[in-house]
């Protein structure tokens, strides 16, 4: 149950500082502690039906809400408040049990192959994960996808964080009785990233990069605490350095002691700022496939004015690149790197291109770092691009 907190200010773990960058060794656990001791202030929140210390709990059946003033009180709840927002009733029952229903069929069908695509809890076969479910959804069942994605929740919550033009991904999740829990973490993008990567982002990056995505789930079972729905450390978005916090074992110590669970009823949404720390629980049940689809909505403001060919670009040059990386600095040629190629690994297709060492799979200019060291030829970097490339087609 949530715990009863004192009011604090929250303190800036900038206060006082001009370090653009931060490392690993800036992490005050003193301070991401009083940032935990806010209080949720259910006075903000007058179209909930109970604000806590947890979250913020809305009624969609509730035909009252005034949806104009929710959206403004689950943005300050996502950004000011506890940083997650509940939404019961979020899909209508029939509809969420043809959607199960086609997830399933997804899921079989995916076993039959082969794919063995698995999850972050367990080796492949123990649990279930569907990548890209959404565009399978679309294509296996359209009417189910149709009535399944016309739902509001979705809606409510993208607009009142992100503006219109968001874009949405979604990945089945199900996690088997016995299912392990995951260690706590923050979300993508920076939350996928080493805490060296991380680190060489400035102190703004780490401010912002919360704002350009939300993080959601729809329940489709019910989900009692013992299967483990999501823990959440309610508040610990606006810990600033909390991208290069939640390693460390005093951090996952802090997360352990303080954690917020929420059980869930089948259709059921749940959204929340991906800088919020969180893991999924272990499911300790006997008889609950704890199945959710798992939603990740983009801003549209992190893309490019222009369209660039940079497969054309980098043929074009990697050969001078070659012929002066001997002479040059290697800093002088990564620039040259840079401003060439796609140096994001996302968005990709993760069933045919899975991390490989840390979150995120090798980007393009991780292929072009290669020709140059190695001195390949175009026609074998041209290849290799090709490649690249057809992985990341969602098909």
């Amino acid at each position: 149950m949530p715990r009863d907190r004192r009011t604090v200010r929250v303190v800036s773990s900038t206060a006082g500082s001009t370090n653009a960058f931060w490392t690993v060794d800036d992490v005050d656990i003193d301070q991401l502690r009083e940032t935990l001791d806010a209080t949720t202030r259910p006075e903000h929140y007058r179209n909930a039906v109970e604000a806590n210390d947890a979250a913020v709990l809305y009624d969609l059946g509730d035909g009252a809400i005034d949806r104009t003033a929710m959206r403004s009180e689950i943005a300050h709840a996502l950004g000011d408040g506890p940083g997650i927002v509940v939404m019961r009733g979020a899909v209508d029952a029939a509809v969420l049990g043809r959607a199960t229903e086609a997830f399933e069929a997804i899921i079989n069908a995916e076993r039959r192959s082969e794919r063995g695509a698995g999850d972050h809890f367990a080796a492949p076969g123990a649990n279930d994960r569907v990548w890209n479910a959404l565009e399978k959804l679309a294509v296996a069942e359209p009417g189910v996808f149709v009535e399944y994605y016309a739902n509001e929740a979705v809606e409510l919550a993208a607009m009142a964080w992100l503006g219109p033009g968001y874009q949405v991904t979604s990945q089945i999740n199900v996690v088997s009785p016995g299912g392990a829990a995951q260690a706590p973490h923050r979300d993508y993008h920076l939350g996928f990233m080493s805490d060296d990567h991380a680190s060489r982002f400035p102190a703004e990056a780490h401010r912002m990069s919360s704002g350009l995505t939300l993080q959601g789930a729809i329940a489709h079972c019910d989900m009692p605490i013992a299967s483990g729905p999501t823990m959440f450390l309610p508040h610990s978005h606006k810990y600033p350095r909390g991208y290069l916090a939640w390693r460390r074992r005093d951090v996952m110590e802090l997360f352990e002691s303080r954690y917020q669970q929420l059980p869930l009823s089948a259709g059921d949404a749940v959204f929340f700022n991906p800088a919020v720390f969180h893991a999924a629980g272990s499911n300790h049940t006997s008889d609950v496939r704890r199945m959710a689809n798992l939603l990740q909505i983009s801003s549209p403001f992190g893309r490019a004015m222009e369209v660039v060919d940079r497969t054309r670009v980098v043929r074009a040059v990697v050969a001078e690149l070659q012929r002066v990386a001997p002479r040059w600095s290697a800093a002088a040629v990564e620039r040259v790197v840079a401003v060439t190629a796609d140096g994001y690994p996302f968005p990709t297709n993760l069933d045919f291109d899975p991390p490989i060492a840390g979150s995120a799979p090798p980007s393009q200019a991780d292929l072009v770092r290669e020709a140059i060291v190695d001195q390949w030829p175009v026609e074998v970097l041209t290849e290799k691009l090709h490649a690249h490339a057809r992985l990341r087609r969602s098909h």
